[in-house]
């Protein structure tokens, strides 16, 4: 393990000369992201290919998904509030070293209890990109963190499109073994760029107890108004995103359109759209205006698309593909504006932050899959479109009845100004040790 302690000179920190956070950097982040979050979503194309390998039902097979999931969130609650009290570099080498090496069985099992068991373990190790949105809120200066923040959350996009296209090709073709052993290379070939290229970030707290912080961001819930809105616009966002996604299977396989799975995997195409756009959109309005503007734009975006599939979408393919394209763009605009909102809130716990803004995205994720597919085989497209219409007019009234200025929980003292007051002066990402505690160099 001492290896993963070492570093080249360059990665190492120095306080009199921070890191500068490059375009080639935010790639590299955004690439990082791309194949570990991607592991939570190799399976779920090929759950038929996987209950036939292992000799299992379809049902049985679903639980590599669902433990796939829970060792995500396993790791998002419990691993994700240590980067705010140990250095993050060896701590992101440490946990890509371990699922990766970890992969290696599920590349090579033939019994289905250590495949799901590894599927787990795999999941709470897969919580790296987790830690690496908050580093770049470290190292990027406030001019440029939304449009930053936006590439490497379009590169978790880019993994979930990655992981079901490249899935459910390579096994309609040859074993499907092999897209494990793709993602085994992958998240070595990530781990080697980060170990020659990731820039050493000290830790910013010294001395915290664990405990104490796990118990510190349910306080924070209900002490911080402003991240009790983001959390719950994220909830409801996560959930309308979540319900339409799991039940445009069902619609797609079922008449009119009857398509094949094929077919119905190449609509995560769709998130190219997400990837090219998102980014643009933040450098031109989320870095100038305040973010609340950018959220309920998003929302605004989101909630057009989610209305003209609703009612379109049972009859014509347009109304998904609508659908599809202004969810998913709008869903990263407001992710991304409400991140960037939310760090600013204390440097020094950013990383307990966006965990409790995950876990209540996550819980969203949970309720959306479980109510859109209840009404769904209720009602039909039109029944779980209109609980996605509710999650979003919601949403946008939780984001009206507190303006961008506000410090209480409710109303829009500070006026309505939509500029933002914090960029007229463009400061750096990190100037000395303004917000480290424990800032000098490690030894070599």
């Amino acid at each position: 393990m001492e290896i993963l302690n070492w570093m080249p000179q360059r990665c190492r920190y120095d306080p009199e000369n921070p890191p500068n956070f490059t375009l080639a950097m935010n790639i590299l982040l955004a690439f990082s992201g791309t194949f570990t979050v991607a592991n939570l979503y190799y399976a779920q194309p090929i759950l038929n290919v996987l209950a036939e390998e292992f000799g299992v039902s379809y049902e049985r097979a679903s639980d590599i998904a669902t433990l796939s999931q829970a060792g995500y969130a396993v790791g998002l609650l419990f691993l994700c509030p240590l980067a705010d009290m140990v250095p993050r570099r060896p701590f992101i080498l440490f946990l890509i070293w371990a699922t990766a090496t970890m992969w290696i069985g599920l590349c090579v099992t033939h019994n289905f209890e250590v495949f799901i068991s590894l599927s787990f373990l795999c999941g709470v190790g897969t919580v790296t990109p987790q830690i690496m949105l908050p580093l770049v809120g470290d190292l990027v200066p406030a001019h440029r963190r939304a449009s930053s923040l936006s590439v490497v959350v379009s590169g978790l996009a880019l993994g979930l499109l990655i992981a079901r296209v490249l899935s459910g090709i390579v096994a309609n073709f040859t074993s499907w073994r092999n897209i494990y052993w793709i993602a085994f290379g992958a998240q070595y070939l990530t781990l080697i760029l980060l170990f020659f290229f990731l820039p050493d970030y000290p830790s910013k707290n010294k001395g915290l107890n664990y405990f104490r912080v796990l118990w510190g961001m349910a306080v924070m819930v209900v002490t911080e108004p402003l991240l009790t809105q983001a959390c719950l616009i994220g909830f409801l966002l996560s959930a309308a995103f979540t319900s339409f996604w799991t039940t445009l299977t069902f619609l797609l396989a079922s008449a009119p359109y009857n398509y094949s799975s094929l077919e119905i995997g190449c609509f995560a195409f769709i998130g190219i759209v997400v990837v090219a756009l998102a980014p643009f959109w933040s450098r031109l309005i989320t870095d100038k205006f305040v973010f609340l503007f950018s959220v309920v734009l998003g929302l605004g975006f989101e909630l057009v698309g989610i209305v003209i599939s609703t009612f379109i979408g049972s009859f014509t393919v347009a109304g998904p593909i609508i659908h599809a394209i202004m969810m998913d763009s709008g869903a990263n605009f407001t992710h991304t504006a409400n991140r960037s909102n939310i760090y600013n809130l204390d440097p020094k716990a950013r990383n307990r932050i966006n965990t409790v803004y995950m876990v209540f995205a996550f819980g969203g994720q949970i309720t959306g899959t479980a109510v859109g597919n209840r009404l769904y085989a209720q009602g039909g497209w039109v029944w779980s479109g209109g609980s996605n219409i509710a999650y979003i007019g919601v949403a946008i009234v939780i984001a009206m009845i507190r303006g961008p200025r506000e410090t209480g929980w409710m109303g829009w003292s500070g006026g309505w100004n939509l500029r933002r007051d914090d960029i007229k002066n463009r400061e750096p990402a990190v100037n000395g040790n303004r917000d480290i505690e424990e800032a000098a160099p490690r030894p070599g």
